[in-house]
């Protein structure tokens, strides 16, 4: 019991210290320029009132049901909260219901919380990026792995379309999209 409650803490310090570090790393790449990318969650007048963090955000928003199921699932709920910046590639609930209800159903257990943690802070970068200061290229994710992100007609992360950018929350913005990513070394 012991061994795993040390290997949850270093699990916890690992997913921060990886946070971090893909920050120093991806903003340049992740938005226009280093000063695009704001230390704090890019915000303006009615956008911001009332707006809770991004988990507060997506489980107020009918589209997030699984999204919000899934990370209170995962144990990232108070990450989530916390002061972040985070940009959230949020899959919507009908980008995972794409994926093969048993797969969902599977992930959801218990015994596959450590999957179901990688797959969901693959769809995290830290900081506050907004639509307007996106530009092409990889980006690390709080995961570890990089995603390609492709801007022209439309947002693309990876294998998803940005549906709806820039939903506004107190620790960061979420861009909605239409499909659940997989990190490189995850099969389902």
């Amino acid at each position: 019991m012991k061994n795993r409650q040390n290997q949850h803490l270093f699990g916890k310090t690992l997913g921060i210290a990886l946070a971090t570090a893909s920050l120093v790393i991806s903003t340049p790449t992740f938005a226009q320029s280093p000063s695009a990318a704001p230390t704090k969650p890019a915000m303006s007048g009615s956008q911001t009132t009332g707006a809770g963090t991004v988990v507060d955000v997506a489980s107020s928003n009918p589209s997030f049901k699984t999204l919000v199921k899934a990370v209170k699932a995962a144990g990232l709920v108070e990450t989530l909260s916390g002061s972040g910046p985070f940009t959230v590639f949020a899959p919507t609930d009908a980008a995972f219901n794409k994926l093969p209800k048993a797969t969902l159903q599977k992930l959801l257990k218990p015994e596959n919380k450590e999957t179901l943690t990688k797959i969901l802070t693959y769809h995290v970068v830290s900081g506050a990026v907004d639509s307007k200061s996106l530009k092409s290229g990889a980006v690390n994710t709080v995961e570890g792995s990089p995603v390609d992100v492709k801007v022209g007609k439309g947002v693309t992360v990876g294998k998803a379309k940005v549906t709806k950018p820039d939903i506004k929350a107190s620790n960061g913005v979420i861009h909605a999209i239409d499909t659940v990513l997989l990190p490189p070394d995850v099969k389902l």
